[in-house]
């Protein structure tokens, strides 16, 4: 029996108009009822769209997500169940597979996101978030680390935010992640979808070879450093899931 849908993929073609248009694609997380968290099936789910996406004719792709929050972080229950070994390995090259496509990713993040989600923003190009939502890297607080996530996120954020935001777990509101560097502009929800737009408009004047040739000079550095360090974030983020402590605090989590 198939795996139920939990990502939501579509080529769209905008309405000719006196902006410069072309087609991108709409990478959508859709496991509402789970708040999208990232289980190992959703994560499958979104590597085989980004893989669809690098060899589609599309100018560039937005990642979105449906429900009340644009990503949980972590599946818990399943972390519980099955330890993390392979779902954190598949994150890091969702990850990896953002930052190296060939196509510039646009997040639009609607809603709240956590943890892991947190990841997914980072490794986009521009990232443009509702003006009214927060952050929160919630590891620290259940005995884990941002490993893996880091390797995304701390080449994007100042590194005095990164550490106060890291070791406290304290949510930051959209206009701070937009100050610290995670994402690229805060707006207003109604305004959301328009800059969006504005975006998309702004990269269909690009020329597909030149886009792909400068977001690999932009993102190579970055690339060179999550390779380098990527099998013991993974090995490291395993580890914790599966720590005594760890999985206390996951178990009181889910309880609530």
């Amino acid at each position: 029996m198939p795996s139920p849908s939990h990502v939501a993929y579509e080529v769209v073609a905008p309405e000719p108009a006196a902006a410069p248009s072309a087609p991108f694609a709409r990478i959508t997380l859709d496991f509402p009822e789970r708040r999208n968290a990232l289980s190992l099936a959703l994560l499958d789910q979104l590597q085989a769209a980004l893989d669809r996406a690098a060899h589609d004719d599309v100018r560039s792709v937005v990642l979105a997500a449906n429900g009340p929050a644009f990503c949980s972080g972590a599946d818990l229950t399943e972390a519980l169940a099955d330890g993390m070994t392979r779902s954190a390995r598949r994150l890091a090259e969702v990850l990896r597979t953002i930052i190296a496509l060939p196509r510039p990713v646009v997040a639009r993040v609607h809603g709240p996101v956590r943890a892991g989600g947190i990841g997914l923003v980072a490794a986009c190009d521009v990232a443009i978030s509702a003006d009214h939502i927060t952050y929160a890297f919630t590891e620290a607080r259940l005995a884990l680390a941002p490993a893996v996530i880091s390797l995304a996120v701390l080449p994007r954020m100042a590194p005095r935010a990164a550490s106060r935001t890291f070791l406290t777990g304290a949510p930051f509101t959209a206009a701070e992640a937009a100050a610290w560097g995670l994402v690229t502009q805060a707006v207003p929800s109604a305004d959301l979808d328009q800059a969006v737009d504005a975006v998309l408009a702004e990269l269909a004047a690009g020329d597909p070879q030149g886009l792909a040739a400068t977001k690999e000079l932009l993102n190579a550095d970055l690339l060179t450093r999550f390779d380098a360090h990527v099998d013991d974030a993974v090995t490291g983020s395993a580890e914790l899931f599966g720590s005594e402590r760890a999985r206390a605090a996951m178990e009181r989590l889910l309880r609530r």
